[in-house]
């Protein structure tokens, strides 16, 4: 019996389990279910994706993103900052350096610990005021900041009932075959700052943050000139998210915190 060394991150409450490639066993690999088992948050460590960090071919780092239920995704925001971090601390890359992605190679900046900015996947399929039907909601829209994302702004958030409307929405059939991530927006308390909460898809539930929720609804509050860049969004976690949007030039930055929670060692039986 082996074991597997990892550290717990979150960004803004998203959180991830983060496994040097260098640690892993000689496969280089672990399975879908090993993924998803050391996810559970009842029987594993516990996290909303698993992280791979690794060498890249022609950027300083890879980041190889897994959800919760184990499959791969092309793109997490907030895991994308906390690989940085995590490669950072490893001392694996510098201030400022590209991160290998599914989606492509990925600009990023250190501003300090836990500070960190990475610019994501170009805006694809803006698509404003899709009519869905069987939905409660006024206005949908839609963008893919790397992973799709469904838009629904509301006028309180918390009000909405996430665990019920999330599933439906996830699986609609505008969304065939693959679904979508759901993110609700709302105005916060405080002026200039929008609130978010996300229903993501592999997790199958909501999450506490989403980078990429975040980025697809800061695109759609500026190409509805409800807002404009920088894009102030407080998460589920309280913690904040800036987007810098420049729909232009095609241009989405991240940035917010990347904290390390614990370190530890997980057994890895043969």
């Amino acid at each position: 019996m082996g074991v597997l060394r990892f550290t717990k991150m979150h960004g803004a409450g998203n959180d991830f389990v983060m496994v040097a490639a260098r640690d892993l066993p000689a496969a280089r690999s672990l399975a879908v279910d090993r993924i998803a088992a050391l996810c559970n948050r009842r029987t594993g460590i516990g996290a909303d994706g698993l992280i791979i960090v690794g060498p890249a071919a022609a950027a300083d780092v890879r980041m190889d993103y897994f959800n919760a239920d184990g499959g791969g995704a092309a793109m997490c925001g907030n895991g994308a900052r906390c690989t940085i971090a995590f490669a950072h601390q490893l001392g694996l890359v510098g201030e400022t350096g590209t991160l290998a992605t599914a989606s492509g190679d990925l600009a990023f900046r250190v501003h300090g610990p836990g500070d960190i900015e990475v610019d994501l996947p170009a805006p694809r399929d803006l698509t404003l005021n899709i009519a869905l039907a069987g939905s409660p909601y006024a206005a949908h829209h839609a963008c893919n900041t790397g992973v799709p994302h469904l838009v629904i702004p509301v006028a309180d958030v918390d009000a909405v009932d996430v665990a019920a409307a999330g599933p439906l929405l996830r699986r609609h059939s505008h969304f065939a075959p693959l679904g979508t991530n759901v993110d609700w927006i709302s105005k916060s308390d405080r002026e200039g700052v929008w609130r978010l909460r996300t229903f993501e898809r592999g997790v199958e539930a909501e999450t506490l943050a989403c980078g990429t929720g975040a980025a697809a609804a800061a695109a759609v509050l500026v190409s509805l000139a409800l807002a404009a860049s920088p894009v102030a969004i407080r998460t589920s976690s309280g913690d904040h998210l800036q987007l810098s949007v420049d729909l232009e030039v095609s241009r989405l930055a991240l940035r917010g915190p990347a904290v390390v929670v614990f370190a530890g060692e997980v057994a890895e039986h043969e």
